[in-house]
């Protein structure tokens, strides 16, 4: 990715949060797919890194797929959640644990056709122009086991 690319990136994820916190959600959520903010240790660092992401509501958890905008690389979002046994995510103000799985060949290509795109065609060309298969994941609430 180019660094002029990198930066618009990140300066426009940046905006994002900032919205997200300022607004308390409230702003996240259009079309089909809505946004969450999405948290997840750094795979170098460990240090927590946020980032907006759109989801789509899937068999109990939240869907979530690597774009990065049509880049020929992987986001680095999407290697944070690889490598994190845990994330968390936050929906307007609403915030909880989940453990991240990343789909395999089989079932990222079936959810991919029947779930992601046809809730949101328009991620379409974004897998096009990146040229490579876009990586799919859900995020599954960490349940709660109350004391006792």
């Amino acid at each position: 990715m180019t660094t002029r690319r990198h930066r618009m990136m990140h300066r426009g994820n940046a905006m994002g949060l900032w919205m997200h916190r300022r607004f308390h959600g409230r702003l996240d959520s259009g079309g089909a797919a809505k946004v969450l903010m999405l948290t997840s240790p750094g795979r170098r660092t460990g240090l927590p890194r946020s980032v907006m992401v759109r989801y789509l509501d899937h068999e109990g958890g939240y869907l979530v797929w690597g774009t990065g905008s049509g880049s020929p690389t992987e986001p680095d979002w999407f290697r944070n959640l690889r490598r994190a046994p845990r994330a968390r995510v936050e929906i307007g103000t609403t915030g909880r644990d989940v453990v991240p799985q990343v789909l395999d060949d089989g079932e990222r290509d079936r959810v991919w056709r029947d779930v992601v795109l046809a809730a949101a065609p328009g991620v379409a060309k974004y897998e096009a122009k990146a040229g490579r298969t876009i990586p799919v994941a859900v995020l599954r609430p960490v349940e709660v086991t109350p004391p006792g």
